[in-house]
């Protein structure tokens, strides 16, 4: 079956970094976009950033702008999250996602896995 699994997240302090992973399998990676996703306690789940199946299209959402990056290595099936600059108001659980377009999708509507999610807690 499809499993995605998140790691890398954690506690650091406003300004730091954060490396999040998701690692798939059960499924044909080159072929899906991926996305990452957030939700903050007591808010709405909400995209950060989404990327196309060869890497070639990228979004970020406003907030994570200039300070997160996604990248996709498809020979490990693997997708990454870096995010600099780190603010309080990142704090969320972070989930991966795959969508079978392939494209870089920004409604979660259109990610049919999803990963167990990875905390990530900003101090200020």
């Amino acid at each position: 079956q499809v499993q995605l699994v998140e790691s890398g997240g954690g506690l650091v302090q406003a300004g730091g970094s954060l490396r999040l992973s998701c690692a798939a399998s059960g499924l044909t990676f080159s072929s899906y976009g991926m996305g990452w996703f957030r939700q903050a306690p007591g808010k709405e789940r909400e995209l950060a950033a989404a990327m196309s199946r060869n890497g070639g299209s990228v979004y970020y959402a406003d907030p994570v702008k200039g300070r997160f990056t996604m990248s996709r290595d498809n020979t490990k099936n693997t997708v990454y999250l870096q995010m600099n600059s780190l603010k309080p108001e990142d704090t969320a659980v972070y989930y991966c996602a795959a969508t079978a377009s392939g494209v870089a999708r920004l409604s979660s509507d259109d990610y049919r896995y999803w990963g167990q999610g990875t905390q990530v807690t900003v101090s200020s």
